[in-house]
């Protein structure tokens, strides 16, 4: 399973590339508000320094216009993966511009039969959200386990990135399920390291070690 990096914050990314686990970024505008930047300054310097795909969001919500911007985006960069949401329009665009060679990422969605028709129209990645089905009292790895069902069954193209990730479990899940990709805040990303039991050994073997009075170097 690939990790994408959920954000536009240009140092917080480079500090990650160096792990070597990062396959990818996705953006939205959020994220680009928050970062206080040009988004097409943002996304291109993002670009460069990321070899996978990098999300970019449309901000219209009519079919003409999210082309047009959708077209604008993808030609900042070879890598750039154009973002719509979940809508008609949304879709139409995906449409259009996937006939047209472009890798798209449909996001916002829900429910299965959305991410079915996102693959209908050609979609490269399909973007569920499931913390935000989670914060409302639904199961958001179940919708995960559905859309992998259908695109498996079907033998749909499309892969699935999950989004809208709250914890570490969120991202076993989404692998045990057979998810392609999820998408993480740098938080996440950080905390997989993380174990108690972990800290404490490594203690233990420092302190062990030191009794020893030995130095490999």
């Amino acid at each position: 399973m690939k990790i994408f990096l959920d954000s536009a914050d240009i140092d917080e990314i480079r500090a990650h590339i160096a792990s070597g686990f990062v396959d990818g970024v996705t953006t939205n505008p959020s994220l680009i508000a928050k970062s206080g930047r040009n988004i097409l300054e943002t996304i291109s310097e993002i670009s460069e320094m990321v070899d996978g795909p990098v999300s970019a969001e449309v901000a219209a919500t009519d079919h003409e216009t999210m082309l047009a911007e959708g077209r604008k985006l993808a030609g900042l960069a070879p890598n750039v993966t154009v973002k719509v949401p979940l809508t008609e329009a949304g879709l139409q665009t995906c449409r259009a511009l996937s006939d047209a060679g472009t890798q798209v990422n449909v996001t916002l969605c829900f429910t299965a039969g959305q991410a079915m028709l996102a693959a209908k129209a050609g979609a490269t990645f399909i973007s569920p959200f499931v913390g935000r089905l989670d914060d409302i009292g639904q199961d958001g790895m179940g919708l995960i386990e559905e859309i992998c069902t259908i695109y498996d069954q079907y033998g749909f193209e499309t892969g699935v990135l999950v989004a809208s990730v709250r914890s570490t479990q969120h991202v076993v899940d989404a692998a045990l399920l057979g998810a392609d990709v999820v998408t993480l805040p740098p938080k996440i990303l950080t905390a997989l390291y993380q174990h108690p039991l972990t800290d404490k050994g490594l203690a233990a073997f420092i302190s062990d070690w030191e009794g020893t009075g030995q130095s490999i170097l």
